[in-house]
Order: structure tokens, then sequence, then C-alpha cells
């Protein structure tokens, strides 16, 4: 079937014009080129990093960590890291996880297996550890300075201490077994416990200073991805793949809320300003914002139409929320109003 440049058009003003509510809260999204995206790019972790007041985006076979200003959608990139010149159309190569913490960047690259550390204002890799398994995600433990790394295909959590000057360099310091798991992690320096997942419906709570596993929850999954926390309420997501977003109270593991929608969940954000939980489906091509209440509620506010394979999020401080567009190399921008 032949369609004409004003049908497509069209075709997309109706999807947002029936975008369930969402076509005036959120509106189209803007799309951000990443450097050499064109062929397609291999997401994964996206964050916000609040001390540089930029979005980090990995950018897997590119080979660079590309940081977006969110006031002017402006692209910096930091190269150095792995890259390949065709797209996979995974994610298993080059950077795919970053964190920020103590004025620098920690990298993890899937195609060298190290952990790079960045000067994020001199826009490059300061020193590298090799790392002892696969990397997934990476994340700083600021009430230790330490630097772990979940590494799934030996089921353990990396953990490196930083060390030294000029250059600065992770030294690694223990490892923590996570049976099943880990599949993505959040840090709660408050409650002094990081939260990771076991991939067949497990959520695992661990003291950060002891290494030790306080807590096993079942979080009413088939299968974990996803997480997200409220950390001033005391809220903790959790996405599951099958389409399922999952409110659990951080204390306890109490499941407070759960809801559905779309399919192909990874990776998921919240954003603590607007009480919104942002939900892509790689799948459904879709992403939900879900309204949590004071009670750890989920409602949903409407579902936006994304892309293929789009199965990863972030959120800022300023009301946007990035969606990943792998096969095109981009990222879209929605603002929640």
């Amino acid at each position: 079937m032949r369609c004409s440049f004003f049908s497509l058009a069209a075709l997309a003003t109706l999807m947002w014009a029936r975008g369930d509510n969402l076509s005036a809260q959120l509106g189209p999204p803007t799309a951000v080129a990443i450097p050499d995206g064109a062929i397609g790019i291999g997401f994964d972790d996206l964050g916000y990093a609040p001390a540089l007041g930029k979005l980090l985006a990995p950018s897997g076979r590119a080979g660079l960590v590309a940081l977006i200003d969110p006031a002017s959608k402006q692209v910096t990139t930091i190269g150095g890291f792995g890259k390949t010149a065709k797209f996979s159309g995974g994610h298993d190569d080059g950077p795919t996880s970053a964190s920020e913490g103590e004025g620098l960047l920690f990298v993890t690259d899937r195609t060298t297996r190290d952990l790079a550390l960045v000067d994020p204002r001199a826009q490059r890799i300061v020193s590298r550890e090799k790392l002892s398994s696969g990397p997934d995600y990476v994340r700083f433990v600021a009430p230790t300075k330490e630097i772990w790394v979940t590494e799934p295909d030996s089921e353990r959590i990396e953990i490196f201490r930083l060390e030294g000057k000029d250059p600065v360099k992770a030294v690694a310091s223990g490892m923590i077994e996570v049976k099943g798991g880990p599949e993505s992690i959040v840090v709660d320096p408050g409650r002094g416990q990081v939260f990771t997942h076991l991939w067949g419906g497990k959520t695992v709570a661990i003291d950060i200073r002891t290494r030790k596993i306080l807590s096993t929850w079942d979080n009413g999954c088939k299968g974990s991805r996803g997480i997200a926390l409220d950390a001033a309420r005391g809220f903790l997501f959790v996405g599951c793949g099958e389409g399922k977003a999952v409110t659990l109270n951080a204390a306890d593991g109490k499941v407070l809320s759960s809801a559905t929608s779309g399919d192909g969940v990874d990776i998921i954000d919240y954003s603590p300003k607007l009480s919104h939980l942002y939900f892509p489906g790689g799948k459904s091509a879709t992403m939900a914002v879900f309204a949590v209440s004071a009670q750890g509620g989920l409602s949903l506010v409407g579902t936006a139409p994304t892309a293929s394979g789009a199965h990863c999020v972030a959120a800022d401080a300023a009301g946007h929320a990035y969606v990943c567009d792998p096969r095109k190399g981009r990222l879209l921008v929605f603002t929640d109003r």
C-alpha cells in the first residue's frame, strides 16, 4: 500500500488526538538526534545527572556518551568507548550505562568490559578498570563513595572504591552474590539500602554498608525489569516485562498498587516533582504515564505513541521525559505539562 506524505502526517495527528487525553498533557515529542546515530544505537540505561544538570545517554554502538541540556536540547558527547560499525538491533555493544558522583561520570562498556571514570567537564576518560564479567548497570553509592556494577551473567554485583588523584582510579573491593539476578538497580541513601530485582518476580533489598541481602519480596511480576524510587515517600516502583507497573512499600515490600499498560517494558523512571511514573513498552511502541497518589496508588493518565523498540526512559528535573528510539538513533523528548 502506498501512502502520501499528507496521509502519514494526518495519521500522526490522529494518533495524538486519540492519545487517551495525553495530547494536551504531553503533545508531540521533540526528536534529539545522537551524533553517528542514523543507522541505529543500542540504548539501554538513561539517567539524569543533577549536579551536571544534564541527561546522560550512553550510546552503545556509537561508542560515546551523550549529554543533553534540558533547556536547549544541545548535545555534547564524550567518546573513546567501544563502538561497532553496524547496529545489531540490541544493546550488547559499547557504553550502555552511566552514573554521576564526586564530580565524575562512571560508565560501563560492554565491548571492552571495563569501567571508565570520566571527567565530564574536560570531556575525557581519566582512567579505566577491567570488570570481572559483562556489565549491565552502574550506580554510584554516595554514603560509601563506592561504584556498584551489576553483572547478571555471573549473578552478582561488583563493587569498586575510589582511590588517588590525577588520575583518580576505581579499585575492586568486593562482590555481592545475587542468585537469579540482578536486574536493574536503584540506590536509597536515606535508608542505607540498594534495591534490585531477581528475574523471576522478586525484589531484594541490600544493606549498603554490610553488603548483605536484608529482604527478598514478591513483586507480582512474571518477569521483573525496570525499577524506580520515590525516596521521600518510600515507594519503590517495579516495571514488569509483561506490561504491569507495581508500587511496593520500600520499608517492607508490601504491594501498594498495580496497573497495566503496554508490552515489552524494560526501563522505567519517576518524576518526584510531578509524581508521575513513566512506563514505556518497546513492543507496544507506547509510553504510559501513571499518576502516583500519596498512598502509592497508580492511576493511568494516558498513553502516548513512541517508536518500535523504545524500551527505555529517563526524567529530568524540568518536566521532560526522554524515550529512546534505538532504530533511528535518537531520543524522543516529551514535555510533561
